[in-house]
């Protein structure tokens, strides 16, 4: 890494201040977040070389967790150390937290009133449609061949017809994935990173401590399993916000994936607003906590790991299993809510529209990445990110996925 005179407590300064600023910047999801830092730390900062920063990624994507947050904790434990990590990711998260926040008490003292109810009427099929263009840009990335899209086949059927429990999908399809992908029963295999999945039981939606523990608990396990993307969450949030606990019905559900994705930082913030509506401000911090407090300990204790192992072919089959398990879960999930925000003429146009909005600004903007890419434009290697052999256009993203 690029040595500094700079003191420790200035470096510990500036990178809170880059952090903070990214944060409340932060628009366009993982992929624009991933290629603003690496033109703003690689080629302007100098804090680490392309080499570090192509890591940083390929490491990142290998493990579950929000993309964008989990690069930045690592940059930032390569620039300042344990603490830095620390430091540098709440600073991150901390502008997401306070919008998100924000407009969780603006829904809950204003939710009833006739205006806000038909904007979020509106937004809901909106949704729909940027979730399945997502998933669309998702599957083009990552999906190579008929196994990922046969597990993605059976991870759709079962979230729509079982529900089941989305944790046993994934790991089931990292399992196939090992088999077939990996070495197993070629040379012993390499030891793979479990993450602890802690459990929960049904309790009643009341604002106590009984309550924000059973919060911190549901979203310590939900930020344990976003592979592939921050919309992986969406069907396990589902299932357990709306059918377990009952601590929201399927329209304040769709509010709140709506909020995640039109406010900066990744898909996850949803939990923020989640946990305001279910406990007010408290709810919201500890929510927060538990959705992120799994990718600080993946990047601090696995990543290191990882770094010295992910070329292992099992580690890459385990990844590749669990990213098709991804893509049948969000369409899984997509057809759940679909039926809960598409419910006459007016919606089914909205969705329509948007759609087609989404595929007709893709198509144009991946005309002007190959322009760019022609004079040298960023481009981020998805082989290097541990996820297939396409690539990601670092400007080409202009939504969350």
């Amino acid at each position: 890494m690029t040595t500094t005179t700079v003191p420790e407590r200035g470096r510990m300064a500036e990178l809170a201040l880059y952090f903070l600023r990214l944060g409340f910047l932060g628009f366009g999801g993982p992929v624009a977040l991933v290629g603003q830092m690496e033109r703003e730390l690689v080629n302007d900062k100098k804090w680490l070389t392309k080499e570090q920063m192509r890591e940083s990624i390929a490491i990142c994507q290998s493990l579950p967790g929000p993309l964008a947050i989990q690069v930045g904790i690592y940059i930032a434990w390569l620039r300042c150390g344990f603490w830095g990590a620390w430091l540098g990711g709440w600073c991150f998260i901390l502008p997401n937290f306070i919008i998100v926040a924000a407009l969780g008490a603006l829904y809950v003292y204003l939710g009833d009133l006739q205006p806000v109810t038909a904007i979020f009427y509106g937004v809901s099929p909106a949704v729909i449609a940027l979730i399945l263009h997502s998933c669309y840009r998702l599957a083009k990335l990552g999906m190579e061949d008929w196994l990922q899209w046969a597990i993605a086949v059976v991870c759709f059927a079962v979230t729509i017809i079982l529900q089941a429990e989305v944790a046993l999908l994934f790991i089931g399809a990292g399992i196939v994935g090992i088999v077939y992908y990996g070495s197993l029963f070629k040379r012993t295999p390499a030891v793979l990173p479990v993450v602890a999945v802690p459990a929960t039981a049904p309790l009643a939606p009341v604002a106590t401590a009984s309550t924000l523990g059973k919060l911190m608990l549901f979203f310590l396990k939900a930020g344990s399993l976003t592979f592939g993307s921050g919309l992986v969450i969406v069907p396990f949030l589902e299932q357990g916000l709306v059918q377990q606990y009952g601590w929201l019905d399927e329209r304040q559900f769709l509010i709140a994936v709506a909020i995640g994705m039109i406010s900066p930082g990744p898909v996850v913030i949803t939990a923020t607003f989640v946990g305001y509506l279910v406990a007010g401000f408290w709810g919201s911090l500890i929510s927060t906590v538990g959705i992120f407090l799994p990718s600080f300990l993946l990047v601090l204790i696995v990543a290191p790991i990882l770094a010295r192992h992910r070329g292992n072919a099992n580690v890459q089959g385990f990844v590749r299993g669990a990213y098709a398990a991804a893509i049948g879960t969000i369409l899984g999930a997509c057809v759940l809510l679909g039926k809960i925000a598409i419910g006459d003429w007016l919606t089914v146009a909205v969705g329509v529209v948007s759609l087609a909005v989404l595929f007709r600004l893709e198509g144009q903007q991946s005309g002007a990445d190959c322009r760019n890419c022609s004079r040298g434009t960023y481009r981020l290697s998805a082989a290097a990110a541990g996820v297939g052999n396409g690539q990601i256009e670092g400007k080409g993203a202009s939504r969350k996925v």
